[in-house]
């Protein structure tokens, strides 16, 4: 297995890592018995860390489909390389940073992380090229 589909495998793991951990914050805040209701109407707002795990959360889903795009280009053309497999590598590790990054509201670095994620999509896409 190539580097692009085990760094693939563990955004995966990841992103469902990070929707188990926000999910227990948000219940924790929210309660069970609405977690378990059909959800109709507005949710009780959240606050904190409950608050800041669902917006790691949804920024990793606004993210990953561009990655895993990413990824799916370059294997279907068999363009993998030492550029895309080390880009791949950059955009887990800046993702896994980014979530606890976030919940502990350290905003600039949080910032740059993201960054950093985002050019490790880019350097996959520059491999197409290469």
């Amino acid at each position: 297995m190539n580097t692009e589909l085990i760094v693939l495998f563990l955004a995966v793991v990841l992103g469902t890592l990070q929707i188990l951990l926000a999910a227990a914050a948000i219940t924790k805040q929210r309660g069970l018995k609405w977690n378990l209701s059909s959800r109709d109407g507005n949710p009780p707002p959240l606050s904190g860390n409950a608050e800041r795990m669902d917006r790691a959360l949804q920024n990793f889903k606004e993210t990953f489909p561009l990655f895993l795009a990413a990824i799916f280009l370059v294997i279907a053309t068999n363009r993998t390389g030492n550029v895309s497999a080390v880009s791949a590598c950059v955009y887990i590790f800046a993702r896994a940073l980014y979530f606890p990054i976030y919940v502990l509201d350290i905003t600039v670095v949080r910032s740059l992380v993201w960054g950093i994620s985002v050019l490790g999509i880019v350097g996959i896409l520059l491999q197409l090229f290469i």
